[in-house]
């Protein structure tokens, strides 16, 4: 999996580092040695894992707009990145609905500058190696199926994430096609790739409209919890899998580029794609202190009912797998959440996640 001698020293450039998985991220490389650029907004929340971190005195943190080609430029060239991870985004399925053109300029602008930026800058550099586009499970066309997507399967999206998702998963594939071609790797040495992960949770996510912490702003203001579409399944699964397999993906891609440019999966084990409910109910069971919750009667935006993410293809030809079940995920994200409310160090409290996990 992750290996630590590998990132020693490694020149990353990470979009999107002010956010909940960018901050992940960025400790993670961070503890493995590496130099870290960021490049994002400021952080999206308040309180933020970024702020609580102090993240921006661990790496060289800069503030800008994926939007900002020619700000993003300067960044890059300044930054010489070994490997680029994009991370940026607008995020949230039920902020789409209400800001669709937003959506789709940063998730598919953006991303178009990222790879445009890269395709300029390697006419005249030859230290980019990788860019590793992060995109989501919903990017795929949703039917409602049974079992998981696999990454041959076609693209869609209902709402204006799931679609700006897709579509930056066409631009990806547009630009590794035209500029960055495994079959002419030899000639560019840019290996180009996406990853598709499910519905993370863990400690330090201060966003509405995601169910963690929405949960847990419930919990700590002694309001019952208000779920919505109580039967939708996703692939949850703790924050630090996903990393796990960008992080693993991108050592692949820098040492043979031109086998592994293409879309990964990244996904919880089959019997840990659970209901919002039952998520909902174990962190009603974990937390204790007679915690409730109940259900909203309607919504108006559509979710998808059933999303599922075949991850065969990255166990098989990378070696990655899922270390921790659904229930030690939300365990550690609780812990977490009591520590925060402990006043403890959340950078040392992170870290020692991230060491157990890198450990089993």
């Amino acid at each position: 999996m992750v290996d630590s001698e590998f990132w020693k020293g490694k020149k990353v450039f990470i979009t999107g580092h002010t956010g909940f998985k960018g901050s992940w991220l960025c400790l993670w490389l961070h503890s493995l040695g590496a130099e870290v650029t960021g490049y994002a907004l400021e952080p999206p929340t308040t309180p933020s894992l970024f702020k609580l971190c102090e993240i921006d005195k661990l790496i060289d943190s800069v503030t800008g707009d994926i939007r900002d080609r020619d700000s993003l430029y300067k960044a890059i060239s300044d930054a010489k990145p070994e490997i680029i991870i994009h991370m940026a985004a607008q995020p949230i399925v039920r902020t789409s609905y209400h800001q669709p053109i937003e959506t789709f300029d940063v998730n598919v602008m953006g991303t178009v500058n990222l790879l445009d930026v890269v395709r300029q800058l390697n006419t005249s550099a030859d230290n980019i190696k990788v860019i590793l586009n992060v995109t989501t499970d919903k990017c795929y066309e949703n039917k409602e199926w049974e079992w998981g997507y696999r990454e041959i399967d076609s693209l869609g999206g209902y709402d204006p994430y799931s679609s700006s998702k897709a579509c930056s998963e066409l631009v990806t594939q547009a630009f590794r096609s035209s500029y960055f071609n495994p079959k002419s790797y030899t000639n560019h040495g840019v290996a180009v790739a996406t990853a598709r992960a499910g519905n993370v949770i863990g400690g330090g996510d201060f966003a509405k409209d995601r169910l963690l912490p929405d949960c847990i702003r419930s919990i700590l203001s002694g309001d019952e919890i208000v779920i919505r579409n109580p039967k939708s399944i996703r692939p949850w699964q703790h924050v630090l899998e996903p990393l796990s397999g960008y992080l693993t993906l991108a050592q692949r891609l820098y040492l043979d580029g031109s086998n592994y440019a293409e879309s990964w999966n990244f996904g919880p084990q089959e019997n840990d794609a659970k209901s919002v409910e039952h998520i909902v109910m174990s962190i009603c069971d974990m937390w204790g202190n007679d915690v409730s919750y109940r259900i909203e009667s309607s919504t108006t935006e559509h979710e998808a009912t059933y999303l599922k993410l075949d991850w065969s293809k990255a166990k098989q030809r990378i070696n990655w797998t899922p270390r921790w079940n659904l229930d030690k995920a939300i365990e550690k994200s609780i812990d977490w959440v009591k520590a925060y409310q402990s006043n403890k160090n959340m950078t040392s409290v992170c870290i020692e996640q991230i060491h157990e996990y890198s450990n089993m």
